[in-house]
């Protein structure tokens, strides 16, 4: 067993001592109405708090600057009520006490009112960061450094991509607790937001905005000081820098499906959806709620060309074969006849593979393409294609169905009954499976 492996046996070893409650316990305390059995032996060992507390004469009723109200315990009573520290964040600085380590991650299962999003893993969310500020707090209270500077920097990754509104309530948590770290990261993230003294002036008081302030014109000074006859190479590469950062910042926040903080990028730092291939990156990487949110910003082009081949967001959709985005995308006036620099639209790339499936449907290349969402992808394209030849007053769709020779018609009415057949059977196992896709015309 190498000591690493030793190390963690250790660290669960202690901690099953502390879930398992009773056994062995000699004191406990009571916090928010819940009973937690504890060690005064494990406490006092890793917490000088907890040893005054157990072994001076006068239990103290104040660290510091931050009062921690813990009765002693009285003559008749084993139980020592907590206040002033919630429960799920006591629990917390005993796992870390016991264990050595903790995930400072609010329960998923509870609901948060501070947390309006269904189905959010709370990793930069307004309550991941409460708790976060929260478990700081009681750390530095209880004298528990190592947790105190292992949520600093929980607490600068959750900045990165946390809501401004939060970032501003992380940046008056740092000043106050003395975290220089933790206040350069957030007012520098201030900063760079774009938001005027104004609106700053709702969030903070006046000295703090001097400061973001002063820090936005030592940045501005910089960028015009670089003489262009000297500098221009220079300026060039910090110019692409910041724009790099901007964008890796936004595909953090698509990853995560924040797109209010993505439209707060927009709004506050000037960033450029199309430029950045926001919706490129959303087709291929994230869900379609957050491609039709990202769309609903009314901030991107649906159908900006990317790179060299000049690909729209739908080309990209058509090559993945995914009828969700294809829907989505159509959704919002996508166009199906736009063309990539060879002259490609989407509709040429479903046909292609639709051909290529027919005829060489035994080629590994093409394992992982479904009948049944090719239909469905085909089907939309198509179909929209067709309405806009109708309204532009074309010959009723002649040119959007070339003529095809009977042996490629035959394989097609045949894919088409085998993926309804197959549909039928497996139509609910995934949001792509599902024939359920309308399009409004």
């Amino acid at each position: 067993m190498s000591l690493e492996e030793s190390f963690k046996s250790l660290s669960l070893d202690y901690l099953n001592l502390l879930i398992n409650g009773q056994a062995f316990s000699d004191v406990t305390f009571s916090v928010e109405g819940h009973l937690i059995h504890a060690h005064r032996c494990i406490l006092a060992a890793r917490s000088l708090f907890f040893r005054k507390f157990f072994c001076g004469p006068d239990p103290p009723l104040a660290i510091s600057e931050h009062p921690i109200r813990i009765s002693s315990p009285s003559s008749n009573s084993q139980v020592i009520p907590v206040n002033s520290v919630g429960y799920e964040v006591f629990l917390l600085l005993l796992q870390f006490l016991y264990s050595g380590q903790v995930s400072i991650v609010p329960q998923k299962h509870e609901p948060r009112p501070t947390c309006g999003e269904r189905g959010c893993w709370h990793t930069h969310c307004t309550s991941a960061v409460d708790l976060a500020l929260d478990t700081l707090s009681a750390a530095r209270s209880f004298g528990v450094e190592q947790l105190a500077l292992l949520t600093q920097k929980q607490l600068a990754s959750m900045v990165e991509k946390a809501s401004i509104e939060d970032v501003m309530k992380v940046l008056m948590a740092s000043r106050k607790q003395d975290m220089h770290q933790l206040w350069t990261t957030c007012s520098h993230l201030v900063a760079k937001s774009g938001l005027p003294p104004e609106i700053l002036a709702k969030h903070l008081p006046i000295d703090i905005i001097a400061k973001i302030e002063e820090i936005r014109l030592k940045s501005s000074i910089a960028r015009h000081s670089l003489a262009p006859h000297q500098h221009h190479h220079h300026q060039h590469h910090l110019h692409f820098d910041l724009e790099d950062q901007k964008i890796r910042r936004m595909r953090r926040a698509l990853d995560s499906s924040d797109v209010e903080l993505v439209k707060l990028m927009v709004m506050g730092e000037g960033l450029n959806l199309d430029e950045a291939l926001a919706l490129h990156y959303g087709v291929e990487n994230c869900s379609r709620e957050v491609v039709k949110a990202l769309l609903e910003l009314g901030a991107a082009d649906v159908n900006y060309p990317a790179g060299p081949a000049g690909k729209t967001p739908l080309h990209v959709a058509a090559e993945m074969v995914c009828p969700d985005m294809v829907a989505v995308l159509l959704d919002h006036h996508a166009d199906p006849n736009v063309r990539t620099v060879d002259g490609i639209t989407p509709l040429d790339i479903l046909r292609s593979l639709t051909s290529d499936f027919l005829f060489k449907g035994a080629v590994p290349g093409l394992s992982h393409i479904e009948p049944n969402k090719l239909r469905l992808c085909l089907e939309l394209v198509q179909s929209a294609a067709f309405v806009i030849s109708r309204e532009a007053g074309g010959n009723g769709g002649a040119a959007i169905y070339p003529p095809m020779n009977s042996e490629v018609n035959n394989n097609m009415v045949s894919l088409s009954l085998d993926s309804r057949e197959a549909m039928n059977r497996h139509g609910s196992q995934g949001s792509c499976d599902s024939p359920m896709y309308s399009h409004d015309f």
